[in-house]
């Protein structure tokens, strides 16, 4: 009765239940469960961003709201189960190197962020990313997420306190038995045994539990009322919503970082929604998927929106599996999520309570998740080899995702051309590899 009751509703007939074979109650469960998978994202997206200068409590804010709207276009656009947040990796990049590395005023990285959002969606509503993305080798594309993966668990072990920087090795162990240090050694192996076990939210109440123990033992502040709880008024992002510096960003000259944003986001969304739209049954007999163009493009706006917003680039997430493993086939799970996001606004001054030490474990855990593709990549043969272990381990060695594109891209064409394989080399890896020497000789 409630299930024809829900198929001649208004949502129904929108998201097309029916056609899909799901049900009202199970597209809302569904967006539950996603939301649980993704809710770190409020703590840990705010705390990098802070590490970039931006406020927090802006940080705050900005977050959830680009991950609220973006996520709610996605469902009542595109009709995709898929939710949208800062991604992890790019916020990384955009704090620790574009802010970090370079100094650029964080006003200007998000000039950048605006322009690699305008150019994705030139590629999109051209279809020129189909062209780079084919042109791009699979090993290649493995090795750019697994880096990325590497570049994410570097920063989480600096945040735990677990490695620190030396004189004698650049790189040395931290103090173990630093209290903070412990307790983050308390949330990486709490968390990962909840992973193990597949425990739904596993990062979530890792990050609560430490924050938790934290608190009991003193090395947090612990809410003394409501207000440290619940706001009282909606946060808001005037410290960020329009601050981006788009003149700073193209009279900086900063091509290789827009073009790094740009790639990433493009290689990170379209192996994000082939992976999510498969196991959501939205590919055809032909192989093509359902309302694609309509997902990237959502997602390009998002980026610019971002931008203006005052965080780092919008991003589909794979977390959006765990909802559609619990039976999320359209954009109203989606549109659940984003509703999630809207009421955790109320609850800003708790994420402000989180530190430091207990976001950094879900990036260790993170980056452990991305290295699961390392085995997809083709090392029996040097001249793939190479080219992509040096695009994973030049990223967190370098602390660039851009240096490890670059290494990677150039060793690709030069190793092709040594073994007598440059027919493998197509024109576009060719430009790409190009550019990239021409920046690295520009910056060296």
């Amino acid at each position: 009765m409630k299930s024809q009751t829900a198929s001649s509703g208004f949502l129904a007939r929108y998201f097309k239940l029916a056609e899909k074979q799901t049900t009202v109650k199970t597209e809302i469960l569904a967006g539950l469960t996603t939301f649980i998978a993704l809710a770190y994202i409020i703590f840990v997206n705010p705390n990098i961003l802070s590490e970039a200068g931006i406020p927090k409590d802006a940080a705050i804010a900005s977050t959830i709201w680009i991950a609220a709207l973006s996520t709610m276009v996605m469902g009542v656009v595109a009709n995709y189960p898929v939710a949208l947040a800062p991604g992890m990796g790019l916020n990384a990049f955009f704090a620790y190197y574009v802010c970090g590395t370079l100094g650029l005023h964080w006003t200007v990285a998000l000039g950048a962020v605006f322009f690699s959002g305008v150019l994705f969606l030139i590629l999109t509503v051209s279809h020129v990313r189909q062209a780079i993305i084919n042109a791009v080798p699979q090993n290649l594309r493995v090795a750019i997420g697994v880096g990325i993966g590497l570049f994410i668990a570097f920063i989480g072990l600096k945040g735990t306190g677990l490695i620190v920087p030396d004189k004698a090795t650049f790189i040395g162990l931290g103090h173990v038995t630093q209290p903070t240090t412990l307790l983050s050694l308390f949330g990486l192996v709490l968390t990962g045994a909840l992973m193990a076990r597949k425990v739904q939210g596993s990062i979530l109440i890792g990050i609560v539990a430490t924050t938790l123990l934290s608190m009991s033992l003193g090395y947090s502040p612990v809410p003394h009322g409501i207000s440290d709880i619940v706001s009282t008024s909606m946060p808001h992002m005037g410290e960020t919503f329009g601050k981006l510096d788009i003149v700073g960003a193209w009279n900086y000259g900063i091509v290789s970082i827009i073009f790094t944003f740009t790639v990433v986001e493009l290689f990170d969304n379209m192996g994000t929604l082939i992976g999510l739209t498969s196991k959501a049954k939205l590919v055809k007999p032909n192989g093509e998927i359902e309302n694609l163009d309509r997902a990237l493009t959502t997602d390009a706006v998002g980026t610019i929106c971002s931008s203006v917003f005052g965080t780092s680039t919008v991003t589909s997430y794979i977390e959006s599996a765990a909802g559609i493993a619990a039976g999320g086939k359209t954009g109203l799970t989606a549109v659940t999520v984003s509703v999630c996001f809207l009421i955790a606004l109320l609850f800003a001054p708790l994420v402000g309570l989180v530190p430091g030490f207990a976001t950094a474990p879900p990036l260790i855990l993170v980056g452990a998740l991305m290295m699961q593709e390392v085995g997809k990549i083709n090392f029996t043969d040097f001249s793939d080899a190479l080219p992509a272990f040096l695009t994973i381990v030049m990223m967190p060695l370098t602390g660039s995702i851009a240096n490890g594109f670059a290494f990677g891209f150039v060793s690709y064409a030069f190793m092709k051309i040594a073994v007598g394989k440059y027919k493998e080399v197509s024109w576009i890896m060719w430009l790409v590899s190009l550019a990239f020497v021409i920046n690295l000789v520009m910056r060296s």
